[in-house]
């Protein structure tokens, strides 16, 4: 349950337990923080972008409840006793064998599905949660499923074959649900 703390010197502050990556997290914030500004300068979970901060590109996109949300959008004090996924935790949803990595994560690298790597964090949450939403069934539906987030250097096809590779092959279960 939200509770509100004692006053600061910026206003009211309210404690909000969050499960991050796993780990339990107690924290107080601002009702106008934003989830990215407490994961980035808050928890200094760096791995997820700020990009447009307006909810147009999906760089900071995490996971919610095993659901894909852009971070920017979400006020802190709304994921009150919630569990949020970031990049920094993905491995941990599903690790292979060999590398200690996410399928989705070695599907990126063996298909170049990368150039710059900002929008990767995003894309590969993305991706995560459009497996767990069992809604994509091809190709093309990957390409139309993960067109929420954007990637300035046009990796599309890469991060298609990689996202499309996990899914055929069925190496990623449930995406942390």
């Amino acid at each position: 349950m939200l509770q509100r703390t004692d006053a600061s010197q910026r206003g009211e502050l309210y404690r909000v337990k969050l499960a991050i990556n796993g780990a339990p997290h107690d924290v107080e914030v601002a009702p106008w923080v934003t989830l990215l500004d407490l994961l980035r300068e808050g928890l200094g979970l760096t791995g997820t972008k700020k990009g447009c901060d307006h909810g147009q590109c999906g760089a900071c996109t995490v996971l919610l409840d095993g659901m894909r949300v852009n971070a920017c959008l979400l006020l802190a004090v709304t994921c009150d006793d919630r569990a949020i996924t970031t990049i920094e935790g993905v491995a941990s949803l599903e690790p292979t064998a060999g590398g200690g990595l996410h399928p989705l994560q070695d599907a990126f690298m063996d298909h170049d599905a990368f150039q710059c790597g900002y929008c990767t964090p995003g894309q590969i949450c993305s991706a995560v949660g459009l497996i767990a939403e069992g809604h994509a069934h091809s190709r093309d539906e990957v390409r139309e499923l993960m067109s929420g987030n954007l990637c300035r250097c046009g990796a599309y096809s890469n991060i298609a074959d990689a996202v499309w590779q996990v899914l055929r092959d069925g190496t990623a279960g449930e995406g942390g649900r």
